[in-house]
């Protein structure tokens, strides 16, 4: 069947035009003009830390502007050319033309996930703990192996990221690591990857051959701005200190330089080693403790809310996606229905697909909630 070029490009602008008005192109352009008049103040880098953070919203606003402008004006090309293709009867053209509309279509859609995380923390950065759960040698692979399925996915778009703390299991894999992805929108896009994974496949561990199967744990948080007040009283925190190690146990630092933090009210528990010194430690792990008990608020907020429309049900189930390697591959979300076959293309970090299902389906969920 013929596409419809037509319908179809007037289907890409009308999502556009939703893009646009969720993005606010007004008021993005005026926090440019006021990030280039910061920018070119003569003190600014007298202050290299505050410098850092307006040069990196202006690259950032600067960068989502031409991405709509770009997206108007790939769309605007696309109608010119199937113009072209179908006046000169040119089948080389016409493909081009078809090749062009499924970018399009992709690029547009991830535009429109965007205006989907209007969540109060969507925009922040993330902060990602992963543990590994039952399953021995086999889950605490497993963790490693997500750790680093999330630190490829960013590097395949460019995000910068910050590993805070890895606490190595005896044999191999991790037991726990945490990480922070640092550009806007990082938590939106992560907050759908909380919950248990679980990994079934031949153990490499085994030497009879055995299918195993383990599981693993994603925390996502928001990271803490200074404009939040969560202040936590010192009587409330307990820490420890301790030396760092790496893999197998070994010592890193020939001091006591790592840092455990305990919330005592809740429970919560920090810990940060990859900083060099024990005071640089006791605040990454400060900002991250001030990062859960942000969440730990908003969902007490969110149940309080939900109890007094008299509804108590859980959104989300804690297993939320299975990767079997045995004996057949497939990587399936158990949420959105959302599989693959390809499992080594999602270990090497490509989960965009299973982020926009998982955005779409938390947002349907939210809809569905909301007028119950």
């Amino acid at each position: 069947m013929a596409t419809d070029f037509p319908a179809e490009i007037k289907a890409l602008r009308t999502t556009m035009g939703t893009v646009r008005e969720v993005t606010d192109l007004d008021t993005l352009r005026t926090q440019i003009a006021d990030l280039e008049q910061q920018s070119g103040a003569p003190d600014l880098w007298d202050d290299p830390e505050h410098a850092q953070q307006v040069t990196s919203k202006l690259s950032r606003a600067n960068h989502e502007l031409e991405r709509v402008e770009t997206m108007d004006s790939r769309i605007d090309d696309l109608e010119v050319l199937v113009e072209m293709a179908q006046e000169e009867d040119d089948a080389d053209t016409l493909a081009e033309a078809e090749k062009e509309l499924r970018g399009l279509h992709k690029a547009v859609g991830e535009l429109e996930v965007r205006t989907l995380l209007a969540g109060e923390y969507d925009k922040r950065e993330a902060v990602v703990t992963i543990r590994a759960g039952a399953g021995g040698v086999d889950a605490a692979d497993f963790a490693e192996m997500l750790m680093r399925m999330y630190l490829r996915w960013a590097e395949r778009h460019g995000y910068p990221t910050k590993v805070m703390d890895t606490s190595y299991a005896e044999e191999a894999g991790l037991k726990s690591a945490t990480f922070e992805v640092n550009v806007p929108y990082a938590y939106g896009n992560l907050s759908v990857e909380a919950g248990t994974h679980r990994l079934v496949r031949i153990s490499p561990f085994d030497n009879q051959g055995r299918r195993q199967t383990s599981f693993a744990a994603v925390e996502v948080v928001p990271l803490i701005e200074q404009t939040d007040s969560i202040e936590i009283p010192e009587n409330e925190l307990k820490i420890d200190v301790f030396r760092s190690s790496g893999p197998g146990g070994q010592s890193v630092n020939t001091t006591d330089s790592a840092v455990r933090m305990t919330h005592l009210p809740t429970g919560t528990v920090v810990s940060m080693q990859n900083e060099k010194s024990q005071i640089q430690n006791r605040a990454a792990a400060l900002r991250v403790m001030q990062s859960r008990l942000l969440l730990i608020r908003q969902q007490q907020e969110a149940a309080e809310k939900k109890e007094l429309a008299g509804d108590i049900k859980a959104s989300w189930g804690d297993q939320m996606r299975s990767y079997v390697l045995h004996p057949y591959q497939m990587v399936k979300d158990l949420r959105t229905e959302h599989e693959v076959g390809k499992t080594d293309a999602v270990f090497d970090g490509d989960i965009d697909d299973f982020m926009e299902a998982g955005i779409r389906w938390k947002r349907g969920q939210e809809k569905a909630n909301a007028g119950a």
